[in-house]
């Protein structure tokens, strides 16, 4: 089935042409480059796996509830609007707010992948190439698992959100190297992974739950590839060059705040202009969306730090969004918690496996000896 068929909402265009600047830009110096980012590139060639294989596909996944979590997560939950509804309703509420978040994931996985790829492209240094090469892999395996998650077990997709395409478009047809770090690695990859992590300590779901953490593991890397190169970088910026990036950092993360709202799920329902603002009234005020809003900067705001774009005109930005207390956040500690979380899960997925095994070897064996 075309993914076509699949959106609420018409895509505009059956493809997006982003007009690219900047140069490519090779290298002759082969030489081994920083151990750091060469132990990165190692570790990147040894995580690489199979979505068909890793991810159990049997799983079987309700589109009305597909993290099973509470209705009180749901903004508009105990509204008038929402006591208006019948059940029928409240069951399309739960499958647009899963069917749009991970069309959100799917399309903002397919930008890392070009995004990457124009690293490779315009970074100068070789080791950078060579990461980058690895994180376009990983990025075409994100997109894939989560195409293929709406396909099958959603069977509802929305297109890209307007915010988040504007700040791709703002970091792809920059012509600076340096954007597309500063603007997927750090921006786009952080609240990713926020998110991800959000939705995977929560879901009770055991399909969600693999996909989520097993994609975690990679883009943990990856935000880790951005701070290295950044913070090189970044310490021979001049006074206007960090005042640029800190603009673009500042701009990029209002956009990234106003598109959680996802108006577009609301009107895609059928509800009246009334209903769709009160909606976002509900959406605007709901006390789990302003936590989760919060949370989702937990790993841009560290790291924005960490690369040296910290000026007090940025933590005055970063206060004004309520997420400047994420400031304190150890993104080392993060990362090793989300590499630890998907091993678990492997572990625990493949003992069960094998104590299965070793069931159905054990029932075959007590059939033969009773014949």
């Amino acid at each position: 089935m075309s993914t076509h068929e699949l959106y609420t909402i018409p895509a505009e265009l059956s493809t997006w042409n982003v007009g690219m600047a900047g140069h490519a830009r090779f290298t002759w110096e082969y030489d081994d480059g920083r151990d750091r980012m060469l132990a990165l590139y190692q570790k990147g060639k040894d995580k690489q796996w199979d979505s068909a294989k890793r991810i159990d596909w049997g799983l079987e996944v309700d589109p009305y509830d597909v993290l099973g979590i509470p209705d009180e997560t749901i903004a508009i939950y105990d509204s008038p609007l929402w006591h208006r509804m019948d059940e029928k309703a409240r069951k399309d509420v739960r499958l647009h707010g899963a069917a749009w978040q991970f069309s959100q994931f799917l399309h903002g996985e397919q930008g890392a992948m070009i995004c990457s790829a124009r690293i490779v492209e315009s970074v100068p240094d070789l080791d950078s190439k060579f990461y980058a090469a690895t994180q376009t892999m990983d990025e075409a395996r994100h997109a894939e698992t989560y195409a293929r998650f709406l396909q099958e077990k959603v069977g509802m997709a929305y297109p890209i959100n307007e915010h988040l395409k504007s700040l791709l478009d703002a970091t792809l047809t920059d012509s600076r190297w340096d954007m597309p770090y500063l603007g997927m690695q750090v921006l786009i990859e952080g609240l990713a992974l926020a998110a991800f992590g959000v939705m995977r300590d929560i879901t009770t779901k055991p399909l969600p739950k693999q996909i989520l953490a097993y994609v975690m593991q990679d883009e943990a890397r990856h935000v880790a590839f951005g701070r290295m190169a950044l913070r090189d970088y970044y310490r021979g910026l001049t006074d206007a060059e960090r005042r640029e990036r800190e603009d673009f950092v500042i701009e990029g993360c209002w956009l990234m705040r106003d598109r959680l709202r996802g108006r577009e799920q609301w009107e895609a329902q059928g509800l009246s202009r009334a209903e769709t603002d009160e909606a976002m009234r509900c959406v605007d005020e709901s006390r789990y969306l302003q936590m989760f809003r919060s949370l989702l900067f937990s790993r841009i705001v560290p790291c924005v730090k960490d690369i040296g774009l910290w000026s007090p005109r940025l933590q005055q930005a970063y206060l004004d969004m309520g997420v400047l207390d994420m400031a304190g956040q150890n993104l080392d500690t993060l990362m090793r918690q989300d590499e630890e979380i998907a091993e678990k899960l492997d572990a625990l997925r493949f003992a069960e496996e094998e104590a299965e095994r070793h069931r159905e070897v054990a029932e075959t064996i007590e059939m033969a000896s009773a014949d």
